[in-house]
């Protein structure tokens, strides 16, 4: 029915140079309904949604709210409108209250009524069942409670039509259900939702409806008790799903292909304990565990991204001294970070300049690459990996996140390393794009590189690797290899002793 519709986005397109980041698209939001908008990374989802807060000017189209055709100009005029939107990055001040932070800008005059911005943050923290005191610190709160709060403060500003992106990417199961509570809290008072992610599971487990996109256009519209979660990936990625099953798996080398490329004893940092650690060339292998188990800071200690304390490290036999990122490149050691935002890419550098920086830091400042040969190395790879970019001129940040993991990616196998550490390559990236990397993995070893994956999914690293370690505390607690790769195994080596 018309009476139920709260939002009408009609022929949306979007234009930027050299791409038609939108065309066409139609979207429909129902009064009282989780609606989640899905795609890969570059589909079209968050120029859709900055359309609709007014950050991009549309250059065609409608958009109409409850019946009424508005114009939006700017994310104020979205918020005048009822629309709000909670990003992944959480943008309150984490130094104020949790009151403060739901009122600020929205208080009238120069003197503030404390009592009262508390007492009504209290009533509805209250109402929305929110685990929060309005004078505590913000940052003194879970990240998912600090969601939360956002959503408060969009809540109460009389929001008709709530944007949600990627809110769970940060979250435990445990937050990410109390979130879920408060989504299907507010759908119950008819609050529109558009959700926005990459959790194929958690769009199953809450929404009544997906929008799917590709290449900046419409694919359809679905109810979700409609649509099997294998055609979703099908209709994302425009093609039959090859089963990710059906990945020829990793075969760790045996007897005399056996050559150990890295080994570490005692190896320690400023954030890890001391560790061993071995892998033989042409292996992928993992560090698997819980969120804060100290995967990450083992890898890290491997490269030396953070202070090295302690070891003794030998590659290809011979002793070598890796006390930073430079000593391992010249190595012939590689590192995507887990966080390619604050250590992977060089956000206002393009797409060319980020592809040869590690070559260029290898060579030295003084052997500088020529443009010619940027050119050629950057348009070599952009080829290779199917990096969707307007030029190789294009500001990596102008990328999609799927995107900028292959630019990162090509950097490194650009200095074509021995040894290749992946620290969650494909979180936050489309069901496409990590089928890709996870390709490339297993093409590269066998091509006699070594891997090192680490993943959040388990189901992952058991399809990629062919041995795992182990981690709880930031200690190993077990190695399991060949009939031992189960989930069931590495659930129990986790919780308490080896499987």
């Amino acid at each position: 029915m018309e009476s139920e519709i709260v939002l009408t986005m009609r022929g949306i397109c979007k234009y930027f140079p050299g791409v038609r980041a939108l065309e066409g698209v139609d979207f429909t939001l129902r009064k009282g309904t989780i609606h989640a908008l899905m795609g890969e990374n570059g589909a079209g989802k968050s120029t859709l949604i900055k359309v609709l807060t007014g950050v991009y000017p549309m250059d065609e189209g409608e958009i109409r709210l409850e019946g009424n055709t508005v114009s939006i100009h700017s994310p104020q005029d979205a918020q005048n409108c009822g629309i709000s939107t909670v990003y992944q990055e959480i943008t309150l001040c984490p130094n104020l209250t949790v009151a403060e932070n739901m009122f600020i800008g929205r208080t009238e005059g120069r003197r503030v009524d404390w009592k009262t911005m508390d007492r009504r943050a209290g009533e509805l923290l209250d109402s929305l069942g929110i685990p929060a005191r309005p004078r505590q610190q913000l940052g003194s709160c879970s990240l998912a409670v600090q969601q939360m709060v956002a959503i408060a403060r969009a809540v109460d500003t009389d929001c008709k039509v709530l944007i949600l992106d990627e809110p769970t990417s940060s979250l435990d199961d445990k937050e990410v259900e109390m979130l879920f509570r408060l989504m299907r809290d507010l759908k119950a008072r008819g609050v529109g939702i558009v959700f926005v992610t990459h959790f194929l599971e958690q769009v199953y487990a809450v929404s009544d409806q997906i929008t799917v996109l590709r290449n900046g256009k419409l694919v359809g519209e679905y109810d979700v008790r409609e649509l099997p979660q294998v055609q979703l990936v099908e209709k994302m990625i425009g093609k039959d799903l090859e089963d990710l099953s059906n990945i020829k798996k990793h075969t760790a080398p045996t007897g005399q292909n056996v050559q150990p490329l890295y080994e570490a004893e005692g190896l320690s940092s400023t954030e890890s304990r001391p560790f061993d650690f071995h892998i033989a060339k042409g292996e992928v292998n993992g560090f698997t565990g819980l969120l804060g188990s100290g995967r990450s800071e083992s890898v890290r200690a491997i490269f030396g991204a953070d202070r090295v304390t302690g070891g003794k490290v030998k590659i290809n036999g011979k002793d070598v001294h890796i006390a930073s990122p430079h000593d391992a490149m010249k190595q012939g050691i590689g590192y995507l970070p887990e966080d390619r935002k604050r250590d992977g890419i060089i956000a206002d550098l393009s797409v060319r300049e980020n592809i040869n920086l590690a070559l260029q830091v290898m060579q030295g400042f003084f052997h500088p690459l020529s443009k010619a040969q940027m050119r050629q190395f950057a348009d070599e790879y952009i080829a290779a990996l199917q990096i969707k970019t307007a030029s190789q001129d294009t500001p990596i940040k102008a990328l999609s996140g799927g995107n900028q993991q292959k630019v990162i990616l090509a950097r490194w196998l650009l200095t074509h390393p021995q040894y290749l550490i992946l620290d969650e390559p494909t979180r936050g990236i489309d069901v496409g794009t990590k089928t890709e990397i996870q390709k490339l993995v297993l093409k590269l070893s066998e091509e006699g590189m070594s891997v090192t994956f680490i993943s959040s999914e388990i189901e992952e690293m058991l399809r990629t690797c062919s041995r795992l370690i182990v981690m709880r505390d930031r200690k190993i607690v077990g190695e399991l290899t060949g009939d031992e790769l189960t989930q069931a195994n590495v659930m129990k080596t986790i919780a308490g002793g080896e499987g």
